[in-house]
């Protein structure tokens, strides 16, 4: 792979109750972990990052595919639900649930624009055969 784009984030302190600083972005910010996992919840958590990011690329995904299919992606929205949970062999895994509203297409068309925007966005290429992730078309 040729990269267009390489950033990079740095973890510090008590990991998810630790700091966490983006280097090109201004992005910065101490962590929690969530109150389910013991943490105080009073904090961002790898797991809402990962679902923000996994939310906007999909979405450009999907305005993409729909781009060159001719179909009104106007008002779209991408919901990226990621869950975190043990994995039965004394480790966690993570499954993601996306939900995808075109609410100017109809059902079976955005089903199919869902789905090849799920081949083309990177996430779900990352993602692939390492975790459950589903996608659904949900009414707006």
């Amino acid at each position: 792979m040729e990269p267009k784009y390489t950033t990079e984030a740095l973890s510090t302190g008590d990991a998810r109750n630790g700091h966490v600083e983006v280097k090109d972005g201004g992005l910065a910010f101490d962590l929690a972990a969530p109150k389910e996992m013991g943490g105080s919840g009073e904090g961002s958590n790898p797991e809402q990052l990962f679902a923000a990011g996994y939310a906007a690329c999909f979405h450009q995904a999907l305005k993409a595919v729909s781009r060159k299919a001719g179909a009104d992606a106007s008002d779209s929205a991408v919901g990226a639900k990621v869950s975190i949970g043990d994995n039965g062999q004394g480790g966690m895994e993570l499954a993601v649930a996306l939900e995808v509203v075109l609410p100017h297409v109809d059902r079976e068309q955005a089903q199919e624009l869902a789905e090849q925007a799920h081949q083309m966005c990177p996430y779900s290429n990352a993602t692939r055969g390492n975790i459950e992730v589903t996608v659904s078309v949900e009414e707006d």
